[in-house]
């Protein structure tokens, strides 16, 4: 059985998250206690529902994710969480975690990941609460983690406690007179069944082989050595039938290979140079934790986000999941460029506009 210790520790100016989480140089991380002060503040921000709860834990695969996913394991146990769903080698994407909070109804889930921005020890690492319908945690969330970590003067952790998050697996521990358990979770099925659920993966499966009435559909996928290579090969490669040239860089690396993992015309100019020069007809990239993309149509045609927003759009009838639903209405954010008010209007759908 292990026991719960309460370290003293003092408050570090400036642990305050956006919608984004909290984002600082890894040096920054390590400092002492520094790390364990947040994880404790988001964990004392939710004390109402936390004893007994269930959350994610997973992150991009950048320097720093798996040292933290165990102090988060350690804080939990110190703190009466009952459960923890962990990425295998502590890999999860944003989008797999929104998933599957909402698919376990868990309490929320914490992500490593300072999304875009570079990796490695000379860079970026940061840490974001998502609360239980998936999305990030909203302002009087925040703020609260905010209060409390400048006032903080402790935290609990169980130092005894380990797993080996590169296996798949259930760890069950007793902690004082109570339960505890880390279940390492494969971290890109969940999210692959979703998938299926909503995409004709058949029909797309045809599309990229091709047919005896066309030629096969040539795709370039770049994962820019973050967190969405597992889920790429998993799709494109296991389900799909693409070959091993249809997609790159897919492995997560600590420092995402030395690249900036921002898909733009920028950072990614290599692959609007691959599409072109390789005659593919689609070539995509995707940042660090798998929550931005960007598309490149044939000879190497940049399709601008709205405009992607605006094609998704119009062709929602043609997918699964909203035939089945049906769609009332489309939003954007205020910044986004307006084609896809365009739609709304000649599908006589309502359109709605939102913050940043």
């Amino acid at each position: 059985m292990s026991s719960v210790q309460t370290v003293s520790t003092n408050p570090y100016e400036g642990q305050k998250p956006g919608t984004s989480g909290l984002r600082k140089k890894v040096k920054v991380f390590l400092q002492e206690n520094y790390t364990e002060n947040f994880i404790q503040s988001i964990l004392d921000a939710n004390k109402e529902s936390i004893e007994g709860s269930t959350l994610v834990v997973g992150g991009d695969g950048r320097y720093l994710v798996k040292e933290v996913v165990s102090k988060i394991i350690r804080i939990s146990a110190g703190n009466g969480v009952a459960k923890l769903l962990v990425g295998q080698n502590g890999i999860l994407s944003t989008p797999a975690v929104s998933h599957i909070i909402r698919k376990y109804k868990t309490l929320g889930g914490i992500v490593l990941t300072a999304s875009h921005n570079p990796g490695g020890i000379n860079n970026d690492f940061g840490i974001k609460f998502n609360c239980s319908n998936g999305g990030p945690a909203p302002d009087n969330t925040t703020n609260e983690i905010y209060k409390i970590s400048a006032a903080i003067k402790q935290y609990k952790i169980v130092p005894d406690i380990a797993c080996d998050i590169d296996k798949v697996g259930v760890y069950k521990f007793k902690v004082e007179d109570r339960a505890f358990e880390v279940e390492v979770i494969d971290s890109v099925k969940d999210y692959v069944d979703y998938m299926k659920e909503i995409f004709d993966f058949p029909k797309i499966k045809t599309l990229l082989q091709g047919s005896e009435q066309r030629k096969p559909f040539r795709v370039l996928i770049d994962s820019m050595n973050g967190v969405t290579g597992p889920y790429v090969k998993r799709i494109f490669i296991d389900e799909l039938g693409a070959f091993d040239d249809n997609v790159r860089r897919v492995t997560p690396l600590e420092d995402f290979g030395g690249a900036h993992p921002d898909p733009n015309l920028t950072y990614a100019a290599d692959l609007v140079t691959a599409v072109k020069n390789g005659g593919y007809d689609l070539g995509a990239a995707f940042d660090g934790d798998g929550d931005r993309n960007m598309i490149i149509g044939r000879d190497a045609f940049f399709v601008t986000p709205s405009d992607s927003l605006a094609v998704l759009a119009h062709n929602l009838e043609h997918v699964p999941y909203f035939q089945r639903t049906g769609v009332r209405g489309f939003a954007r954010s205020m910044p986004t460029a307006a084609a896809v008010d365009r739609v709304a209007e000649a599908l006589g759908k309502e359109m709605f506009q939102v913050p940043t």
